[in-house]
């Protein structure tokens, strides 16, 4: 969700600040939580293990939000956080987070929010599961857009987005292709036809 990011901006100053390498753990699924934190630079990829150890990308963050927001006041964390590539993160403790929150009361409705869209999609995610695959990949296309500008991902990555094959995703991208729905531009995937892709996307609650 665009209107979300950067709008933590303000607190950067009270957060703990370290660079990472590209696939640093930041946290992992059922640990403990320590805090939650703000993505400054780079990218993360959140994933989620399924009770038959299958993982699956269920987000892609971009710079300008949190992420972990579930593991306030020492609970689990509900998925896991990798980088993609180096980045600047910001870690807030649950003590921080209440000194925030007690000087500058607007903090609290954004950290609010953004928890609320994280379990949305994390709800969204589980609802998908048994979705026909084009069905998935249309709305997770339209998911990135609205998130990031654009699909920051390649097949592969997108492959593990949706949890089947390189092969599978590129039959279907190959479809939208030539039916002017997508091009395929420097290993990125360009919406072209959103409304095609959104009536696909549609579906879902219909399967």
């Amino acid at each position: 969700m665009l209107n979300l990011r950067y709008r933590w901006e303000p607190f950067l100053k009270y957060g703990q600040s370290f660079e990472t390498e590209k696939n640093k753990i930041i946290y992992r699924q059922g640990e403990t939580g320590r805090g939650f934190y703000y993505l400054s630079k780079g990218e993360m990829k959140i994933t989620l293990l399924s009770d038959k150890g299958d993982e699956r990308i269920i987000n892609v963050v971009p710079p300008g939000m949190l992420f972990g927001e579930h593991g306030v006041q020492q609970e689990p964390y509900l998925t896991s956080a990798i980088t993609t590539c180096p980045s600047t993160i910001y870690y807030f403790s649950d003590e921080v987070m209440a000194a925030i929150c007690k000087e500058h009361p607007d903090a609290a409705p954004i950290y609010t929010d953004s928890l609320i869209y994280k379990f949305r999609i994390l709800a969204e995610i589980i609802s998908l599961i048994d979705s026909p695959v084009e069905q998935q990949m249309g709305y997770y296309l339209l998911k990135l857009v609205e998130e990031n500008g654009n699909v920051p991902m390649n097949q592969t990555a997108l492959a593990k987005y949706i949890g089947t094959s390189r092969i599978t995703v590129n039959k279907v991208l190959q479809k939208w292709k030539q039916l002017e729905y997508i091009k395929l531009s420097n290993r990125k995937i360009v919406i072209i036809d959103t409304d095609k892709i959104r009536a696909i996307a549609n579906k879902i609650g219909d399967a």
